[in-house]
Formats: C-alpha cells, sequence, structure tokens
C-alpha cells in the first residue's frame, strides 16, 4: 500500500523545513490524504483497462473482467480468453495486446511482491509492459508500494502545481521540475502527493 498519513505529513514536515514556498503551500492547504492502491498486477491491470477512458467506462469494463475471470483472477485466465470473449468485457485491440503483454509477463516469473528495491530498477521492470510507461510505473511504485522518493516529474499537474507554488513566472517542463526536486530527496513521494493536493485545491471555485 502507499504512504500513509503519518508518514506524508513527517516528510513534508521534513521538506517545508527545508523550503519556505512549500511550508507556505502546506499551511494553506493542509496534508494531502493518502492516496493507496492494492500491490499486484491488478493494480496495474486496472491501470491499462482505465487509459484513455472515463472513469464509468473503466468501472464498467472491470465489473465485466471480474464476470468472465472471478474477482481473484489469474494471469494465465485471461491469457486462455479469446479476443471477442475479452471484446465483450470492453478491451479494445490495443488494450487486449497490453493485458496480455503483462499477463505473459506475470506467468514468465514477473513478481510484483519482490521488485527490485532500487526505484529505477523497479521501473525498468514494469515498463517492460506494453501500455505501461514511465509515469505508470511510477504512480504503481507510489500508490502501491509507497516508496517514499517516487517523483513522477513528467504529471502534468505536478509540474503545473510545482510552479504555482514556488512562484515561478511559467509552468516547468519535466526536466526542470525534475532538477527542482532533487534538494527533497528522499521525500520527493510526499511532495509529489501534496502538488496534486495543492493543483486540486487551486482549481476549486472560491
Amino acid at each position: 500500500m502507499g504512504l500513509s498519513a503519518a508518514q506524508i505529513k513527517e516528510s513534508l514536515d521534513w521538506v517545508a523545513a527545508r523550503e519556505p514556498a512549500i511550508a507556505r503551500a502546506v499551511e494553506e492547504a493542509g496534508y494531502p490524504t493518502p492516496r493507496l492502491r492494492p500491490r499486484g498486477w491488478h493494480t496495474l491491470l486496472r491501470t491499462i483497462v482505465g487509459q484513455q477512458v472515463s472513469v464509468a467506462a473503466a468501472n464498467a469494463m472491470w465489473a465485466k473482467l471480474e464476470a468472465e475471470l472471478g474477482r481473484d483472477m489469474r494471469a494465465a485466465d485471461l491469457l486462455a480468453r479469446d479476443y471477442d470473449t475479452l471484446r465483450a468485457c470492453g478491451l479494445s485491440r490495443q488494450k487486449q495486446a497490453y493485458a496480455r503483454s503483462l499477463c505473459e509477463l506475470v506467468e514468465g516469473g514477473l513478481d510484483f511482491s519482490n521488485l527490485p528495491a532500487d526505484d529505477e530498477a523497479a521501473i525498468a521492470e514494469l515498463t517492460r509492459i506494453k501500455g505501461v510507461g514511465r509515469w505508470s510505473a511510477e504512480i504503481y511504485l507510489l500508490f502501491a508500494e509507497g516508496r517514499p522518493d517516487i517523483w513522477p516529474a513528467g504529471d502534468l499537474a505536478v509540474m503545473a502545481a510545482l510552479g504555482g507554488i514556488l512562484g515561478l513566472d511559467a509552468r516547468p517542463d519535466e526536466k526542470t521540475t525534475r532538477l527542482l526536486a532533487e534538494q527533497w530527496r528522499p521525500h520527493r513521494g510526499a511532495v509529489a502527493i501534496f502538488t496534486w493536493h495543492w493543483y486540486a485545491a487551486s482549481r476549486e471555485p472560491v
């Protein structure tokens, strides 16, 4: 599971003590709630199912998959289904290719309970799955494993929020966002969660 509320607070307090802009933002917006996902390959399968569709559509597809494969679906069970069966569950040809890639790697020994301890090595392992890029891998490691130093610098909301929090003239690009956060190691995961919280709060109507 992801970082707990206590872990997020402890990490943000550490960063805030060193970065006045973060301290002011936390005082204004408060601490974020944890973002938690179950650990395991099912979470990434659900990410694949939900790509480029609404939350309602993703939930409907997932319900159909569970009806077809069972709530404790196995990778082998999905691989045994043909194209038309999975299409009836709502999975496009592309989503099926991604889902099969994930399931083939799981059947081949990709162990979600024993991913490499090194974050970059774990990201490299997860991005072997078709359709899973760096951002998806980082989100999994942050929300499902609670790795404290994951920093999804390519996330648009993270970039926009960081620019606002630090009072920059323009939204920083991914490279700049990554460089700006170097000083906050090893607590960047909590800062990422806070940027989403701050971004959402800043867009709420007054």
